[in-house]
């Protein structure tokens, strides 16, 4: 077993265990907390597949910048934070899709076959993802920004109108 597979391993646990625990746990902060766990150990994959750009933009991007959108779309927001007691056969259920999704995944990838490697793997990396961005999906790229700043700003208009009826409420 070399290194790079046991490293692999590793990320790749911390990966499903922090998705796992962000379905499972019942406050949302623990929950934004393993889903930063997720992001950054999906980040160290990429490092690991010499897509170390891709491993930074998931970092500064998913970690970062997604995580605290997240986090003020929560705290601008209402919500009623009833936790429930999660059943038994709720928790089996969850496992036996955990197992089944790995199964899946396993019998899906075992036989399969990429054909020829590449021999260069990482030439101007950073070169080309900036001109399929920017020369091939430039339109995409920024009607998500759009998309983006729109739900932001539907939440604050959301969270406001829900400020100015509870202050209507009060008088």
């Amino acid at each position: 077993m070399s290194g790079e597979f046991l490293i692999f391993l590793i990320l790749a646990l911390v990966a499903i265990a922090g998705a796992v625990l962000m379905l499972n746990l019942t406050k949302v902060v623990h929950m934004v907390v393993s889903l930063v766990f997720t992001f950054i150990s999906i980040a160290g994959i990429y490092v690991l597949l010499s897509a170390e750009f891709v491993a930074a933009a998931q970092i500064l991007i998913y970690s970062g910048a997604v995580t605290i959108i997240i986090l003020f779309g929560i705290m601008l927001t209402r919500h009623n934070d009833h936790s429930e007691t999660s059943s038994v056969g709720r928790k089996l259920l969850v496992f036996v899709g955990i197992l089944g999704f790995a199964a899946v995944t396993y019998f899906g990838i075992y036989n399969l076959e990429l054909g020829e490697q590449a021999t260069e793997l990482h030439v101007n990396n950073t070169e080309q993802i900036g001109l399929a961005i920017y020369a091939h999906y430039v339109i995409p790229f920024e009607l998500t920004s759009v998309l983006l700043l729109v739900a932001l700003i539907g939440a604050i208009v959301l969270a406001k109108r829900d400020d100015e009826e509870e202050e209507a409420k009060d008088k």
